[in-house]
């Protein structure tokens, strides 16, 4: 499990444990009815215990996601809620393989989330695009070009632990935040903006232009190579060999 190395050279490092308002919480006694805290740390405990997540899977990983939403792991306990709208959501899950003409869409949906999200880069593909990274002219090789990621979720794809633990490292982080870092980590460079213009152009499968392929490809584009190659006498002998060979099937047809 990742996270960003951004938020390491944070002045506010991520700690092991929660903020204090989240252990005394946990340790309140009924009898006890006042609860001294900032409201920054009252802020990220709402947060962190409420986290509502967009679902934005696209291959194989998205299946582990989605046993997690069974009574086996329970991801209830932690207050997520899936969300289908991004205007609902706080944190997007992306799961699997991103292309080039799916980049759009997922920059959109992020754009939409309100103040403050995160994200989890969850399987090698959206990380470094996967098994797909090599020879593929369509596959984005890593989600982080496109928006940042919080926390890197490893794996091919990851167990649903992992997910957890994916999970519970973001609650940590949300624990630790202030109101400066929030506005803080944003990605100075991004590969692909809702700005961009495209060159649309049109279909080239017209009748002008199989008729020009047609006689591009009737006219021989491969001129032989065996005199420049060969000797002279290698020349006469070959020729040679090419008539026999073509008197011999002159004769068979006959």
């Amino acid at each position: 499990m990742v996270l960003n190395s951004n938020y390491y050279n944070s002045k506010n490092k991520i700690n092991i444990s929660m903020k204090p308002l989240v252990n005394s919480l946990s340790n309140q006694n009924p009898t006890n009815s006042v609860i001294l805290t900032t409201f920054n740390d009252f802020s990220n405990w709402a947060r962190l215990s409420s986290l509502w997540p967009l679902l934005y899977g696209t291959s194989c990983c998205f299946i582990e996601f989605a046993s997690l939403i069974g009574s086996r792991f329970d991801f209830d306990r932690y207050g997520l809620v899936p969300r289908s709208s991004p205007r609902q959501a706080d944190l997007i899950i992306t799961a699997g393989t991103v292309t080039m003409k799916m980049a759009p869409s997922l920059v959109r949906l992020y754009e939409q989330m309100p103040e403050p999200k995160y994200v989890i880069a969850m399987g090698a593909c959206t990380i470094t695009g996967g098994m797909f990274s090599t020879d593929s002219y369509s596959t984005v090789r890593g989600v982080d070009k496109l928006i940042p990621v919080d926390v890197y979720l490893p794996g091919c794809p990851p167990k649903p632990e992992a997910i957890i633990d994916a999970i519970i490292k973001l609650r940590k982080k949300v624990a630790q935040e202030t109101y400066k870092d929030k506005y803080k980590f944003t990605q100075g460079e991004r590969y692909f903006t809702l700005t961009h213009k495209f060159n649309f152009k049109y279909p080239i499968t017209n009748i002008l232009f199989n008729e020009k392929l047609s006689l591009k490809f009737s006219k021989p584009q491969i001129n032989s190579t065996l005199e420049a190659i060969a000797s002279p006498e290698k020349n006469e002998k070959l020729t040679f060999s090419l008539k026999n060979e073509d008197n011999k099937k002159n004769l068979q047809n006959k």
